[in-house]
């Protein structure tokens, strides 16, 4: 047993505390995989905020790297452990608190399973809109550290519209409390939202305080064909511009539908080229209104064929098959990288465009798919065989994806964060007086530069 683990054992105790090569291995990368650069030195489960206090507090004094890891659904990077270190697994946290109806807030444990948080909220007929696709395994400390979205992300905002106040270990180990369960909070600098986001950069957190909604009463899911990509991005546009917000609103490829019929029952026909998953939300009057404006207008583009689902599970089954959409592709592909350009609505059909463009350019399989309804479309790179003249092609498509999303107004992340992923293209869209300030920021709260170095932006001066 090294030092680093032994000291770790004395600290919090020997069953939160792993250091065997073949546990370490488990922990070198995130869900992308590609980016596993170098294993930790320790892996520690805290139980308590004391715990992570503690460790933080040691690595502060040894100058050891620390990153804080939720479930590892990230696909940027972001928990990988490039400097070696301590990597703190906070799934262990996973408490919910607090569900307070009266207020519509909750207060919960970093490491709470979001799958979990929703089932308890739902029993209090309570709503809690951020839904990431992984959500039956990501954790609520990583969806804030990231300001994770997902399909709700249209109507209702994502993780970052939904933090009240947060528990945050500061990287010399001393706690802090930010925000409040108060709906309304102007009290000094928003440490709160400076840390939603920061990607375990500034700190870890510990435990998050989240506004609710009330449970909308029923829901209504809609599928609408279209006879090719640009026809479906344009009715989306148009969607958006008739005023209707749907609750989500989904765009979904031919050779996905194909895949995710081994779960939607009965199974759609495959008389398309590009599908629309559209769900309203609200009271039974406002969902058949708008089921049936949204039919009209989808028909009106000259929409292939619209369904409105009646039958409770059969909508389920549709919704069940986007989620395993991505796990169903990595099923037959070596590998899938998944941009996160995000652009304004009304620019989608002309990104879809430049897609195709980069497509036939570079001879690569680049396709789109995701929450179309807010412009955050995940361009997506996928591998039948893997060569490095694929990964130098690959990663100039990269540069103009992205550079063709700046293009239209759009950012370079809409949910997954920056981690390692994207560090290089951060400058591209911010300029580099922003990163100095981000920079500046972090040499104020952690001085040591242990908390999850090298992720966010490309760091060469930043030691441990």
């Amino acid at each position: 047993m090294g030092g680093l683990v032994k000291d770790l054992v004395r600290l919090v105790g020997r069953d939160s505390v792993k250091g065997d090569p073949e546990d370490l291995l488990v922990y070198q990368a995130d869900a992308t995989g590609y980016f596993a650069k170098g294993n930790p030195d320790a892996i520690v489960l805290p139980g308590t905020t004391e715990a992570v206090s503690k460790v933080v507090a040691y690595a502060c004094d040894h100058h050891i790297p620390v990153t804080p890891r939720g479930a590892g659904s990230g696909l940027s990077g972001g928990c990988t452990p490039i400097r070696g270190g301590i990597v703190l697994d906070m799934k262990r946290m996973n408490r919910i608190l607090d569900i307070n109806k009266g207020n519509l807030t909750a207060n919960a444990e970093s490491g709470v399973v979001l799958a979990d948080f929703h089932r308890a909220v739902i029993r209090q007929n309570l709503f809690y809109p951020p839904d990431p696709q992984s959500m039956t395994v990501c954790t609520l400390g990583g969806n804030v550290s990231t300001r994770a979205g997902g399909p709700h992300g249209v109507k209702y905002g994502t993780t970052g519209n939904y933090v009240l106040g947060l528990e945050v270990v500061l990287p010399d180990g001393s706690v802090i409390q930010t925000g409040g369960s108060c709906v309304k909070h102007s009290v000094g600098y928003d440490i709160t939202h400076l840390m939603t986001g920061a990607e375990g950069t500034l700190g870890v957190i510990t435990r998050v305080t989240v506004r609710l909604l009330p449970k909308p009463a029923s829901d209504r899911t809609v599928i609408i064909v279209c006879a090719s990509i640009q026809k479906a991005v344009e009715t989306v546009s148009a969607i958006i511009a008739r005023g209707i917000v749907p609750a989500t609103l989904e765009y979904i490829p031919k050779r996905s539908i194909s895949l995710m019929n081994r779960y939607i029952t009965p199974p759609l026909e495959i008389e398309g080229e590009a599908f629309l998953f559209l769900k309203v939300d609200g009271s039974s009057v406002q969902i058949t209104e708008e089921s049936e404006n949204i039919r009209q207008v989808c028909l009106d583009l000259g929409a292939t064929h619209v369904k409105v689902i009646e039958d409770p599970r059969e909508a389920a089954s549709y919704w069940k098959a986007r989620t395993a959409a991505y796990p169903l592709a990595l099923s037959i592909m070596k590998k899938i990288i998944i941009e996160d350009v995000t652009v304004p609505r009304d620019k989608i059909p002309q990104f879809a465009e430049s897609l195709k463009a980069i497509a036939a350019a570079t001879g690569l399989i680049i396709g789109m798919s995701g929450h179309a309804g807010d412009g955050n479309l995940h361009p997506s790179i996928s591998f039948l065989q893997l060569s490095d003249d694929m990964e130098e092609k690959t990663d100039a498509a990269i540069r103009k994806i992205i550079e063709s999303g700046l293009d239209y107004g759009g950012c370079i992340s809409g949910e997954h964060g920056i981690g390692l992923h994207k560090s290089a293209f951060i400058e591209m869209e911010l300029g580099r007086r922003q990163i100095e300030l981000f920079k500046d920021i972090k040499r104020a709260v952690d001085p040591a530069g242990i908390m999850n170095p090298g992720k966010i932006w490309v760091e060469e001066d930043q030691s441990c």
